[in-house]
């Protein structure tokens, strides 16, 4: 059994728009179709693919349809903020909605303290991931945040 309390509502709604995302960069579905998806069908279902029905709609809502909308502008920031080696088309697609996500808060939530957005989606990154990918999102929306919002991170 693990000492780690629940997600939040919040924590609960950035890992359904994440893998909204993954699904959406699939080409299937439009985001509002996948928004609707989730909220219609997917809430309350377990596992990978389920929403929680407590998690935050709005929040679920405006990162996946946002993040949608402004997807050019967050992939030059993303790219921006890799390491010289490293290129777009290298990550791979769940990193990829997870970067994008997080840099959509970042970027145009400015109401969640950047910090908050970093620790959030690193978090989101350990419920897929247990090598070395969470570091890798926290130092690259890390770099976001200072070209975005280096002001938030000054204590």
């Amino acid at each position: 059994m693990s000492d780690k309390p629940a997600p939040s509502r919040r924590q609960a709604a950035r890992l359904a728009a994440v893998q909204a995302l993954y699904q959406w960069q699939e080409g299937q579905d439009a985001p509002a179709e996948i928004v609707e998806q989730f909220l219609k069908v997917r809430t309350g279902e377990t596992g990978e693919g389920g929403m929680r029905r407590d998690a935050d709609r709005p929040l679920f809502k405006d990162v996946v349809e946002g993040t949608a909308s402004h997807r050019d502008e967050l992939e030059k920031s993303v790219s921006a903020a890799l390491a010289q080696d490293w290129t777009w088309a290298r990550i791979d697609r769940l990193v990829r909605a997870i970067l994008l996500a997080g840099t959509y808060e970042l970027v145009h939530r400015h109401d969640v303290p950047a910090r908050v957005v970093i620790n959030e989606y690193v978090e989101v990154a350990h419920a897929f991931y247990d090598k070395g990918e969470p570091n890798f999102v926290n130092s690259v929306l890390d770099r976001v945040a200072r070209q975005s919002r280096s002001a938030d991170l000054v204590k």
